[in-house]
């Protein structure tokens, strides 16, 4: 196919980031545009399993492999402990020549990445979409700050709250997966986490959490990410759910957790805690519309489970850069992308649905 076509990406998020970094690699013109006036580079972080490293090897940049690997801890054993401390099991993780190792990474670290090989002048900041339409031969976008944008070809990376998939799946619904979950990144003062651990305290109580190494900070602290979910039911109205947002972990619930684990969630900076409410989306029935596309969260949100979310959207990148690359026409590239894709995610999301509900976790329905 051209590399003339001009490709809008919609979000800045990591599979939105790194489809655009891919494409601009084969040539394509690219614009990449974003809600927030700055690429998304919150969160706190991340366990990126080996697949989804080995997939950054696509990316079309000499050594985006290395550097991520530089700026993450290697996953080296998973530490499975009841609510009150007491070890129920330990797993190495797989660490061969054949493979790259899963990390223990921040989100802004992978984002920093990315952002730095990318051709920044394609990224539009400050660009809510508020209206997407196509004909046989474009794609027509309207923003919320007046601005349009007419091309060959949409690509909705807009996450789990997507505004591009319902111009694909009208009847797309979020649901909800039963959790109030708090995330965080703190100074580990008393060596909670070593190097390259990952400690699960499994559900039980209502309450789930984990804990993880993400190597020094810029001062050389060693820094910890933990993550604490709370079972509950969530508002109906939308001021209420955003106001709960705003609120700490129930004492009640947090005493539950063995002393030191609750001590070290107790010690992280407000500014450094991230508040969210899960949810998970169905298998949707197509992830290609004409010249649309979905990729990421828009496309297959999933829980945590798995930690398959990241590495599905980066999988999906590669795919799709590669489908667009290697047909003639737009709709049969798009096509090959789909008839590839859809049956892989729909297995990971099946699966992700399957442990959340073997480990205890209640899913309350759609929202």
């Amino acid at each position: 196919m051209s590399n003339h076509l001009s490709i809008a990406v919609v979000g800045a998020g990591s599979a939105g980031m790194f489809t655009a970094l891919i494409l601009q690699k084969k040539g394509f013109r690219v614009t990449l545009f974003e809600r927030a006036e700055q690429p998304r580079t919150e969160g706190c972080g991340i366990l990126l399993v080996s697949d989804g490293v080995k997939t950054l090897d696509h990316s079309g940049e000499p050594d985006l492999t290395t550097k991520m690997v530089q700026a993450g801890s290697i996953a080296r054993q998973f530490h499975f402990r009841n609510l009150k401390g007491k070890t129920l099991n330990i797993t190495d993780s797989e660490l061969n020549d054949d493979k790259p190792p899963s990390l223990l990474i921040r989100r802004s670290a992978i984002m920093k990445t990315i952002w730095e090989a990318l051709d920044q002048r394609c990224f539009k900041g400050g660009h809510t979409v508020i209206e997407v339409q196509q004909t046989i031969d474009q794609v027509h976008i309207e923003f919320s700050n007046g601005i349009h944008w007419s091309g060959d070809m949409l690509i909705g990376a807009d996450g789990i709250f997507s505004q591009v998939a319902r111009h694909i799946v009208p009847e797309r619904k979020l649901n909800y997966l039963g959790d109030r979950v708090w995330r965080g990144v703190v100074e580990d003062k008393h060596g909670f986490c070593k190097d390259g651990d990952f400690f699960v305290y499994a559900r039980a109580q209502g309450i789930y959490a984990n804990f993880f190494y993400l190597g020094p900070s810029d001062q050389g602290k060693p820094m910890t990410h933990w993550g604490f979910f709370h079972e509950e039911p969530i508002p109906k109205n939308r001021s209420e759910q955003q106001a709960k947002l705003k609120e700490p972990i129930p004492e009640e619930a947090l005493k539950r957790l063995s002393p030191d684990a609750a001590s070290l969630i107790s010690s992280t900076n407000h500014d450094q805690i991230v508040t969210n409410w899960s949810f998970d989306i169905d298998p949707l029935p197509t992830l290609v519309k004409g010249r649309i596309a979905l990729v990421g969260d828009a496309a297959h949100a999933m829980s945590s489970s798995q930690a398959r979310g990241m590495t599905a959207g980066l999988e999906d990148a590669v795919e799709l850069s590669n489908s667009i690359q290697n047909h003639t026409e737009i709709q049969n590239g798009l096509a090959h992308y789909n008839a590839n894709r859809l049956p892989t995610v729909h297995k990971y999301q099946k699966r992700s649905r399957e442990v959340s509900r073997k480990t205890g976790r209640k899913q309350t329905g759609a929202n």
